[in-house]
């Protein structure tokens, strides 16, 4: 079944703007990073308003051909901290495997948008996770790892399974956001039925994408459930929109883990927020929201050895 609804995506820019009943057009554009959208997100866009969240996050705007200084296609070093092809190391006691560069839905603010993806064999990926012992935890991460069949799926994690010194693996997945029949029974199974701990990280950025579907979709995985969002300019850099969306994710037992500042990656200028106002966002959802609800304010920087807080004093 959700193969099918992957089917429906919307690829063609001109069939979407007709979709969505788009009058003004120049805004547009058709760049190298295809557009990918899911049904289900293009049904809660607003007809012909070319403010709506949903809208800037997955659309092309022309925009997209500034060049700008700081901006690259590479802005986390992703190159740099390759131990095989598909098998990235930027932090200790843990690995990122590139399962696939398939996704279901292109965010215009992808930074890994320019990798260039190799078929995912794994054989290499696996011998190297085999001997470091150093190793606990294994992130599945692509493109998309949910864009991978249940049965390809189990093939990986019975091998995962098999290397003694790995208790956990984490997914990082926007699926189910546009498709939350992805959550299949099979699904369900294989994470009710391995020894190791499954992590579940979902990206989203608006409370339109949380619909009671997605929402139920999440809240039967049998294992913990936490969100990672991106700070954007247009889209949620306001006190309203960030509330609503960790209140919506707390009441329904998914935890808020992190706010992300813009990657870098070139052609995603537009959607950047001033650290400071980030700053001030965050103090004020502290002051409206209990702590569990807050996430960190983070940033990537390439070198560091784990994820840098936003924290600079407001004066």
């Amino acid at each position: 079944m959700w193969q099918q609804k992957l089917r429906e995506n919307f690829r063609d820019l001109t069939q979407l703007l007709d979709y969505l009943e788009i009058e003004n057009r120049t805004p547009f554009t058709n760049t190298s990073f295809p557009l990918n959208l899911p049904r289900r997100l293009a049904e809660k866009i607003e007809k012909n308003n070319l403010h709506d969240p949903l809208l800037r996050q997955f659309l092309p705007l022309t925009e997209e051909h500034k060049t700008l200084p700081g901006f690259t296609l590479d802005p986390v070093s992703d190159c740099t901290f390759q131990k095989t092809p598909t098998l990235l190391q930027k932090y200790k006691s843990r690995a990122l495997l590139i399962t696939t560069g398939a996704c279901p839905m292109h965010c215009r603010y992808c930074f890994r948008q320019n990798y260039d993806y190799q078929k995912a064999e794994w054989e290499e990926e696996l011998a190297h996770i085999q001997n470091d012992p150093t190793l606990i935890e294994i992130i599945l991460s692509g493109g998309d790892p949910l864009s991978l069949s249940d049965r390809r799926l189990k093939e990986l994690f019975e091998k995962l399974e098999n290397i003694p010194h790995l208790q956990i693996v984490r997914f990082h997945t926007r699926f189910p956001i546009g498709i939350p029949e992805r959550i299949t029974p099979e699904f369900i199974d294989l994470i009710q039925n391995t020894r190791l701990q499954t992590i579940f990280i979902v990206h989203t950025n608006h409370p339109k994408e949380l619909d009671p579907d997605v929402l139920a979709s999440l809240k039967i995985l049998p294992c913990p459930v936490l969100t990672q969002s991106v700070l954007l300019k247009g889209v949620n850099d306001n006190l309203s929109i960030l509330k609503e969306l960790f209140l919506k994710l707390i009441s329904n037992g998914i935890i808020p883990y992190y706010l992300h500042q813009l990657d870098r990656v070139q052609g995603a200028g537009h959607f950047e927020v001033p650290k400071e106002h980030g700053l001030k966002l965050i103090q004020a959802l502290r002051e409206n929201l209990p702590g569990y609800a807050v996430p960190r304010y983070v940033q990537e920087l390439p070198g560091e050895k784990s994820k840098t807080a936003v924290n600079q004093r407001l004066k």
